[in-house]
């Protein structure tokens, strides 16, 4: 295997953890978590932060894919979904969800010039990115199989469906306590 290989499983793999970790801090703030250390601007950048950098991630991993020799891909396969000649569904999956994270993208930046309610609807379709993410790495990825890999996969999907249940059926604690607590023990 070649370094750009690494490359593409790496990249992959590091933009999943980053959309991973900015749902989470999402789904913390927007359910009034609070942190004596952090004040909310500073975890609004760092969510904001991780979601740039994840993306910056998710273009490596076309790039690498595209300079492959072990398993070339053209740039048409790489934009048009279910096109690509390696796993069809399981890659459509990972470009639809970076497509639709690129749109999202562009709602951010136009968020002052769009309605709030109107990015607000849109900023949920975050979910479907990472859900779209998570499949294309189980299907996709080389290393689903691998003990690391799974228990990646499984921190990240528990911590964002703990973290959705969190948000949905609302806290039961002062969320300043709860994150107080939550810092202190680790």
């Amino acid at each position: 295997m070649t370094v750009t290989w690494y490359v593409v499983r790496a990249s992959g793999l590091v933009a999943f953890a980053l959309l991973t970790a900015s749902i989470a801090l999402g789904l913390l703030m927007t359910g009034g978590a609070r942190s004596t250390r952090w004040p909310r601007f500073a975890l609004e950048d760092v969510h904001g932060f991780a979601g740039v950098v994840g993306g910056g991630f998710i273009a490596l991993h076309g790039l690498a894919l595209l300079v492959d020799s072990y398993l070339p891909f053209t740039l048409f396969q790489l934009v048009v979904p279910g096109t690509s000649p390696y796993r069809p569904l399981a890659t459509a999956a990972g470009i639809v969800a970076a497509e639709l994270l690129a749109a999202l993208a562009l709602t951010n930046r136009l968020r002052r010039q769009i309605p709030h309610r109107l990015w607000r609807r849109a900023h949920y379709l975050n979910f479907g990115v990472w859900l779209l993410a998570l499949a294309h790495g189980l299907t996709a990825g080389g290393d689903t199989g691998t003990a690391w890999a799974e228990v990646l996969y499984t921190f990240c999907a528990a911590t964002v469906a703990g973290l959705t249940v969190w948000r949905v059926l609302g806290p039961t604690a002062p969320a300043s306590t709860r994150l107080r607590d939550a810092s202190a023990s680790s």
